[in-house]
């Protein structure tokens, strides 16, 4: 009677832990941490949202001075920015950016905007600042996702 009682409990361990064991993933995809910056609460929370449900983390501001008094350039692999917001331009706020970057560090932006001028403004006044890095809203969160994605991927 022990016997099968030990029988049963160590059967009844081991298909905890091979639930446990299926449960587990075998591959962790990495984590990316994006700072997003948009005076608009609305699609700021709806990036926010879409973006974790994908697997990254992300630091919301709808404030670019409180962005910028907060950020830390070794936390982010990416900024993405409003271009259009009041307190500050997201062209503004990237340079701004700039100069809190460590020596040799890039800070890696992408700037988002509804309106079309500013994209003109962007690749024609601050050739430097686009790198082709340039979102137009509205966006599909899948289209976003792609477009971080392939901003992330390391260059050869």
């Amino acid at each position: 009677m022990q016997k099968e009682e030990t029988n049963n409990k160590n059967a009844a361990s081991e298909d905890k832990t091979s639930i446990i064991r299926e449960k587990t993933p075998t591959t962790k995809k990495p984590s990316y941490r994006i700072l997003y910056v948009d005076d608009d609460l609305d699609i700021l929370f709806s990036i926010k949202m879409g973006l974790e449900s994908y697997g990254f983390i992300i630091d919301t501001f709808s404030n670019p001075l409180e962005a910028l008094s907060s950020f830390k350039p070794e936390l982010y692999d990416l900024v993405l920015v409003d271009i259009k917001m009041p307190e500050m331009s997201g062209i503004e706020f990237h340079q701004e950016l700039q100069k809190k970057a460590l020596y040799g560090t890039e800070i890696k932006t992408c700037f988002i905007t509804a309106y079309e001028k500013y994209f003109e403004t962007l690749t024609e006044g601050f050739p430097e600042l686009y790198e082709g890095c340039f979102i137009q809203k509205p966006i599909q969160i899948e289209d976003l996702v792609n477009k971080i994605n392939e901003e992330l991927k390391p260059k050869d």
